[in-house]
């Protein structure tokens, strides 16, 4: 077992879990979780209510994390970006979603280790195995 992808694996849990149990009461409401006076479109709102649920449903599987981490991080940078507009403190004001950008950041490039479904689903499609042929030579 790599310590690596043990980690990785952890880290997608943990987050992914978080950002379910965050995006579940906007994914519920998608087009109005911020409220009148937050000035941002409804379907803004919705993109991020279904980056934060769904993605942290893919995270946690390991499944689609370069479609679920880009969103995820599009929404943190979003979310950074406006504290850091209202002059909000680092610590107490925008430091967990610039972790979490930081971990979306982490799993688009480095990807979800070997403990995925990704891994899983792309180990079925190497040549020779799950009835794709090997090309000349292969084994």
């Amino acid at each position: 077992m790599s310590a690596r992808c043990l980690g990785l694996l952890a880290l997608r849990i943990v987050c992914g879990v978080a950002f379910v149990v965050h995006g579940w009461p906007k994914i519920r409401n998608p087009f109005e979780w911020m409220g009148p006076d937050a000035g941002m479109p409804a379907v803004v709102q919705a993109l991020a209510a279904v980056s934060e649920f769904g993605g942290g449903i893919a995270w946690t599987l390991g499944l689609l994390t370069p479609i679920a981490s880009l969103g995820i991080a599009c929404t943190m940078a979003v979310a950074v970006a406006r504290h850091v507009l209202r002059h909000d403190p680092f610590v107490g004001g925008y430091e967990l979603a610039a972790v979490y950008l930081c971990v979306a950041l982490t799993l688009l490039l480095g990807g979800p280790g070997r403990y995925s479904l990704d891994r899983a689903m792309l180990m079925n499609l190497r040549p020779g195995r799950a009835g794709i042929a090997a090309p000349d030579g292969a084994r």
